[in-house]
């Protein structure tokens, strides 16, 4: 009998054995969760159309809703294959869209306040968000994979019946969504407790639909399916022995809950039902990158059952009309009717819409949409920014949704700097910012910032935008600071070191062009005072007033502050000072800065260019320029080469190794340069040179890299250093 149904089921595979349509029951996939495993069930889908098995509803929680919902939506399965092996599993793990799309304000003060971890502090004391990801990028991805279905608000109405099953963190129970938003939905399905923040819809706080029902069998039933094609991936318990760590025990807590929810679901199928269980022994959860071979898994687990599905199958024929219907059900968004803001924040709408170029009468253009709401996401201001189509008798309708940060609207980032030469040379410090935003209505902003260390630093800021649009800003702020200046003879040998203490105002106008560069014209007045003098008397002993105009024009597109792999940056600042603005100096100065890193061969590749030049008068030392130290000559000490004047130019090339998980790197350097009293004393041969080697790993601090220098005066030198960033040269 077993060799008997064995050759049906072949012959049936070759299309020998016919299928009648009238006999056909109504077919239900229902897929469990499971993460990355997720993708061994486009590998059982794989098969079930190489038997021409037709689905007739799908349901699926957390990854199996997503698989589902682009399978339901039409999606050919070669095409769900090919974006899930092409995709940036990690940016799903990130809210941050990208450095490219923060404002050069932003940049400017990220190496020394780079973390931000979602701490927010309001009268009522310290608050932190729903979870360790607010699923921003996410929420583009998932736009981006259903942007087919974008119109379409009754599940029903896709090619396939769908529903996506998600847990009300309020109550424990399962809910089911078979209408609203397709992508908003998968969102609410795979909303990790604690690692997603939660998805507010229709009222209520939706986390992953594991937590309440992983295979929602009984969900297919009550949409008539009659026949279960069951796919589950829930983890197995792990044994005692295993059991030794934190995470395995909140792990097996979780499989727990998701695993006896599970057997319930298990219980309600019956003869006839087919139940696919993938060998996925060995793989977890977070195995994004391992794709082939998961769908590999799951179509070998389908074809095991072949026996069991091969009485679903139907006539050739019938399988081209059940393909022919699934594809008449795309849907197209046409012309935007009306756009509109769904928000609820104390900034005014204009404020949003100015931001967003995507005109009413005009195709969607959803690439320069997804790039204005990145734009807005990284003012910092939104947990979420979103965006969603519908459709109303004049046409579509473009909604602009921003969820505020349920943390804020004040925020606290920290930062950590430290050098280290290994020869009485080591610099340490520590920052933290509080950032007040939504002030009024255009967004005004009040800023704090404070540095300890051996290079103390304090700075209070007022930025207040004078439109609603990127363009025009006003920036008025207070600074205090303490710097130590080392002075050296021809033969290299330290005669004086300088404490210099400045404290200053500013007032500022400027106007941001195209999101990536601005323009700023400064006005400073304070003074400068030498609180202590060791060695040779260099600096004179009583206060010296500062006064000038500033104006600096800058070009940031960097994807990284502090180990860029790819843009641009271009700085240049000119400088003056007079004794009519409040200067006790009177001079000129041009400080410009250029880099640029793109990857050659399996290498990053960054050079730098960074010149200084005093054009007229005498700056004082409290302006000298100072170069030596890691990235700035590195064979030199700190401060070791100090003018009024310097070039330098440097080349990088390092290699990454470690994959996108654990990143970290190697490279080599060369610099050259050096500092003059007087620009025409500059030429090649009086320059020093630095060559240097160097490895890291790339941490939520910037990098943390160990590196070995030497110069062509036979000088060796090692450094250990945290948070370097190239644009510190600059500003």
């Amino acid at each position: 009998m077993k060799s008997v149904l064995l050759f049906l089921a072949l012959a049936g595979s070759l299309g020998l054995v016919p299928v009648f349509a009238a006999e056909r029951p109504k077919v239900g996939l229902v897929l469990s969760g499971g993460g990355a495993k997720g993708m061994a069930h486009v590998g059982v889908i794989r098969v079930l159309e190489e038997m021409n098995i037709p689905v007739d509803v799908v349901v699926g929680t957390s990854a199996g809703s997503a698989v589902g919902a682009l399978y339901a939506s039409g999606m050919p399965v070669n095409d769900i294959e090919r974006r899930f092996i092409e995709m940036d599993w990690l940016s799903s793990f990130r809210d941050d869209p990208g450095r490219i799309y923060k404002p050069v304000r932003r940049k400017q003060e990220e190496w020394r306040f780079p973390v931000t971890p979602g701490i927010g502090l309001r009268s009522d004391g310290l608050h932190v968000g729903g979870g360790i990801i607010a699923g921003q990028n996410l929420g583009f991805i998932l736009n981006e994979l259903t942007h087919n279905a974008a119109l379409v608000e009754d599940f029903d109405r896709l090619a396939v019946p769908f529903r996506a099953v998600a847990t009300d963190l309020e109550t424990g129970e399962p809910v089911v969504m078979g209408k609203g938003n397709l992508a908003e939905a998968i969102r609410a399905s795979m909303s990790i407790p604690g690692v997603y923040a939660p998805v507010e819809r229709d009222g209520h706080l939706l986390v992953d639909g594991g937590v309440a029902n992983n295979l929602p069998v009984s969900v297919a039933r009550e949409m008539g399916a009659e026949i279960i094609i069951a796919v589950d991936i829930t983890d197995s318990l792990m044994e005692t022995d295993e059991l030794r760590e934190a995470f395995s025990v909140v792990g097996q807590l979780t499989t727990i809950m998701t695993r006896r929810n599970t057997e319930e679901q298990l219980g309600l199928l019956r003869d006839g039902d087919v139940l696919i269980r993938p060998d996925l022994e060995g793989f977890s959860s977070a195995d994004f990158y391992n794709a082939p071979v998961l769908f590999e898994l799951g179509a070998s687990a389908a074809r095991n059952h072949a026996v069991e599905l091969n009485p679903l199958r139907v006539s050739r024929s019938e399988w081209t009309g059940y393909k022919a219907a699934m594809g008449s059900r795309a849907y197209t968004a046409g012309p935007i009717a009306r756009i509109e803001i769904d928000q609820g924040s104390s900034l005014a709408r204009e404020f949003l819409r100015e931001r967003i170029r995507q005109q009413p009468g005009m195709p969607l253009d959803v690439a320069v949409l997804e790039a204005d709401l990145k734009r807005i996401y990284g003012l910092g201001y939104y947990e979420t920014v979103s965006y969603s189509l519908s459709p109303s008798r004049e046409g579509t309708v473009l909604t602009i949704g921003v969820q505020e940060k349920s943390w804020g609207p004040n925020y606290l980032s920290f930062g950590l700097n430290y050098e280290d030469n290994f020869n009485g040379e080591t610099r340490f410090n520590i920052a933290s910012s509080i950032r007040m935003t939504e002030l009024n209505a255009l967004g005004g902003e009040w800023q704090t910032g404070i540095q300890l260390g051996t290079e103390p630093w304090v700075r209070t800021q007022w930025y207040q935008p004078v439109d609603y649009g990127y363009q025009r800003f006003m920036v008025l702020g207070g600074q205090y600071s303490r710097e130590t200046f080392s002075i050296y003879d021809s033969n290299d040998t330290r005669i004086a070191e300088v404490d210099v203490t400045f404290r200053k105002a500013d007032l500022a106008l400027g106007m941001e062009l195209g999101g990536i560069a601005e323009v700023r014209l400064k006005y400073t007045r304070g003074y400068a005072t030498v609180d202590e003098q060791v060695g040779q008397a260099v600096a004179p002993d009583d206060s010296i007033h500062q006064g000038g105009l500033a104006l600096q024009v800058v070009h940031d597109s960097l994807d990284d502050a502090f180990f860029p792999r790819q843009g641009a940056f271009a700085g240049m600042r000119g400088r003056l000072e007079r004794e009519d603005l409040g200067s006790d100096r009177h001079f000129d100065s041009i400080t410009s800065m250029a880099l640029g890193t793109r990857t050659w061969k399996g290498f990053n590749m960054t050079g730098l260019l960074y010149a200084e030049a005093v054009t007229r008068g005498e700056p004082g030392i409290e302006n000298a320029v100072r170069l030596g130290g890691f990235r700035r000559l590195s064979a030199f000490a700190p401060g070791q080469i100090t003018g009024d004047n310097a070039l330098m130019g440097a080349l990088y090339a390092s290699q990454a190794f470690g994959g996108p998980l654990v990143p970290w790197f190697a490279g080599v350097g060369l610099e050259v340069g050096n500092a003059w009293d007087s620009l025409d004393e500059a030429s090649w041969n009086n320059s020093v040179r630095s060559w240097s080697a160097f490895a890291g790993v790339d941490t939520f601090l910037g990098p943390v890299q160990v590196a070995t220098a030497y110069n062509n005066k036979d000088n060796w030198t090692a450094y250990l250093n945290i948070g370097f960033s190239f644009t510190q040269l600059f500003y």
